[in-house]
């Protein structure tokens, strides 16, 4: 019973974030646009920072990158240690609340906290903390972000985060190599971390090109991280469990309760507006001709940070 005691908790939770923040914009009918995006995302700066004040670890990436592939296997190895629901996606602290032994795991993109400490320029907010950065090459983000953009993204969410505006018409080479939704701002956001990864209490670079060629070997490594080691049977079926086949017949059939929209398809019948899309390493070729990889290319050789290994070179296709 626990479990369905968390969820009616986490319901109301979710609840009261979403009236909250309807309330607000209510409250300032007559300002600005921008002024109205600016109290909503220091609301939701608040809630993060709430969050990671509690957490026991962080798990940050850029949207896109792989989080959700991640979450529903390391929801798969704590519900096999812990025999927990296998309905219920790990959230914040749920598994924790079921389990005590499941460590608080923040799962952030890192979009709001800086609106509401200020801190831009550095990630001193998450200095004590034990950080795990999942990374992916910024290429295929950018185009895997278009798609997002497009067929899955809410208006809102589209203003609140400087996004092109409903309804335009952009090509996807336009929009990744846009400053504010492209390429431009997935290299930004990357080089910050790995240049304030040293000052952390504890860091973990997770790319997700390793979790795709060598998937139990690096969830190893990183529950080794957490804190939580867990044998190899439990580490095999849930990288089976996370199996792109799985993961695209879980959102069809709508398997994991309070999830929200992350694991609902907008058209069953277009597979771009899946959540789970292609999985692919180095897709982002296809979407461009010669001269445009050239360029998208160059601009990740001339201005993202090499500790991430995503040189030209590297975006072979599998």
């Amino acid at each position: 019973m626990p479990h369905i005691v968390h969820a009616g908790r986490q319901l109301c939770r979710t609840v009261w974030k979403k009236t909250s923040r309807k309330g607000a914009r209510m409250l300032m009918f007559f300002s600005t646009e921008e002024r109205k995006m600016e109290v909503e995302r220091w609301l939701r700066g608040m809630e993060d920072v709430r969050k990671l004040n509690l957490t026991d670890i962080v798990i940050v990436s850029f949207g896109k990158s792989g989080r959700t592939w991640l979450r529903v296997m390391l929801s798969r190895v704590y519900q096999l240690m812990h025999g927990l629901p296998e309905r219920y996606l790990m959230g914040f602290d749920n598994y924790h609340h079921m389990n005590r032994s499941v460590p608080r795991i923040f799962f952030t993109h890192d979009n709001y906290i800086k609106d509401y400490t200020g801190h831009r320029d550095s990630k001193v907010d998450f200095y004590d903390k034990k950080v795990a950065l999942l990374a992916r090459d910024p290429r295929d983000v950018a185009v895997s972000q278009f798609f997002q953009w497009q067929y899955r993204m809410k208006p809102n969410k589209k203003l609140l985060n400087r996004y092109p505006e409903e309804g335009r018409d952009v090509s996807v080479f336009d929009f990744v190599m846009d400053p504010d939704a492209g390429l431009p701002k997935i290299i930004a956001f990357m080089n910050l971390w790995a240049r304030e990864a040293p000052k952390l209490k504890g860091f973990m670079l997770v790319r997700y090109e390793d979790l795709r060629s060598n998937p139990a070997g690096t969830m190893e490594a990183l529950l080794e991280f957490l804190d939580t080691p867990a044998t190899k049977d439990q580490i095999a079926e849930a990288v089976e469990f996370g199996s792109y086949e799985n993961m695209k017949k879980m959102e069809q059939k709508q398997v994991f309760w309070l999830s929200g929209g992350r694991m609902v398809p907008k058209d069953r019948d277009n597979p771009n507006t899946y959540k789970v899309r292609r999985a692919k390493v180095g897709g982002y070729r296809d979407y461009f001709d010669d001269s445009q990889v050239e360029q998208i290319d160059a601009l990740v050789d001339n201005t993202l940070s090499p500790y991430f290994g995503y040189g030209s070179a590297s975006g072979d296709a599998d």
